[in-house]
């Protein structure tokens, strides 16, 4: 195989990696709270960055070095993907949880949630210091850095739980290792891209019913969050039981 191919390949294998469910499904759960197509750019762009040094990183130590990752260890890391999507899915419906009384939506930041209103102009429904993005925002200090942290965080714990297998689909076919860093670096671009083109275009009815039909916006955020809670769910049975994780 020629370079040229190799990273083609990469590229593409890349692109297609985006489109994995429980990616999808994170990235979604996280833009479902943002109204701008700009921003969920961002983070997609955030989340392939975080994948990208992982898959570099750990892909690189089994490509350079011949490490070999034990299979309960590799199903950890998934497990740790199982857990992260029921953190984000709780994180949802709570930023969305339905109350009683006249409510309306609004933005913290890149966290919309709801909360009864009040026709008095100094009273807000709730104090600023009750969301919890914000008390974790004002505890850092640095907001813009930490809420861009938190894809790439993400992304990091995603890639641990694919870097082996991307390594060990680089390994059969590519038998110069600097030819093998380089399919890892094109196929972690391919992997931003495309996590940058599906983030913009899930954020394009959240954007449009965040301006338009709060009601109906609400909701996309519970049922963002309820999928990302039951989908981490099954990987927890599919990981811890089907697969072996607590069994053998």
């Amino acid at each position: 195989m020629t370079l040229l191919s190799i990273l083609l390949l990469g590229f593409f294998l890349g692109m297609r990696h985006a489109t994995d469910s429980d990616h999808v499904i994170a990235v979604t759960t996280i833009v479902s709270r943002q109204r701008r197509m700009g921003e969920a750019a961002l983070t997609g762009i955030f989340w392939g960055i975080g994948h990208s040094l992982t898959l570099l990183v750990v892909g690189g130590a089994i490509v350079l070095f011949g490490i070999v990752i034990p299979a309960r260890l590799g199903l950890s890391f998934e497990f740790c993907v199982a857990l992260m999507l029921i953190f984000l899915g709780l994180l949802n419906l709570r930023g969305f949880r339905t109350v009683t009384g006249h409510q309306h939506p609004h933005q913290h930041g890149d966290y919309v949630h709801t909360h009864p209103h009040s026709h008095a102009p100094d009273e807000h429904g709730h104090g600023e210091e009750d969301i919890p993005p914000v008390r974790l925002d004002h505890l850092l200090g640095w907001s813009s850095l930490y809420r861009a942290l938190r894809p790439v965080v993400i992304g990091i714990v995603h890639g641990l739980a694919g870097s082996a297998a991307v390594a060990l689909l680089v390994l059969p076919i590519i038998r110069e290792p600097a030819w093998a860093m380089a399919y890892l670096l094109v196929f972690g671009v391919g992997t931003i891209l495309g996590m940058m083109l599906i983030t913009a275009a899930i954020s394009v009815p959240v954007a449009y019913s965040a301006q338009r039909f709060a009601y109906l916006n609400r909701w996309i955020g519970i049922g963002a969050g309820a999928l990302s809670l039951c989908f981490g769910a099954f990987l927890i049975y599919q990981i811890g039981f089907v697969d072996g994780l607590f069994t053998r």
